[in-house]
C-alpha cells in the first residue's frame, strides 16, 4: 500500500504528516479526514464545491482522471495548478502521493 505525504499547512497540518500503507481506493479526503487532518468539504464529499481541492506534488499521473464535474469545479479554486485535484474526487491508486493543502480555499463559512 502506499505512503501519502501531506505537506505542512500552518492551520490544518501544521508540521506535516506521513500515512504508511494508505488503503488503495479511499479518497484523499477520506483518508486526510481519518488521519485528524480536518480539510474542508462543504459539499459533503459530493463534488460540487471545490473546499477540498488539493496539489498533488508527486504521484499525480497515478490517479484516475478527473471528471468534467471535476474539471470545470477547479477552474474556480484558489491557486489553481497543473496538478490540482478535488481530494473527494482522487482516489488513493498504488504510487506513492505527496499532496499539498493549499492556503486559501473559497469556503465562506471558514473565512471569519
Amino acid at each position: 500500500m502506499p505512503k501519502v505525504t501531506v505537506l505542512p499547512h500552518a492551520v490544518l497540518c501544521p508540521e506535516g504528516k506521513t500515512i504508511d500503507n494508505a488503503p488503495t481506493g479511499q479518497t484523499v479526503c477520506d483518508l486526510l479526514l481519518d488521519h485528524g487532518i480536518d480539510i474542508d468539504h462543504a459539499c459533503e464529499k459530493s463534488c460540487a464545491c471545490t473546499t477540498c481541492h488539493v496539489i498533488i506534488r508527486q504521484g499525480f499521473d497515478s490517479l484516475a482522471e478527473p471528471s468534467e464535474i471535476e474539471e470545470d469545479l477547479l477552474d474556480q479554486a484558489w491557486g489553481l495548478e497543473a496538478e490540482s485535484r478535488l481530494s473527494c474526487q482522487a482516489k488513493v491508486a498504488d504510487e506513492d502521493l505527496i499532496v499539498e493543502i493549499p492556503k486559501y480555499t473559497i469556503n465562506h463559512a471558514r473565512e471569519h
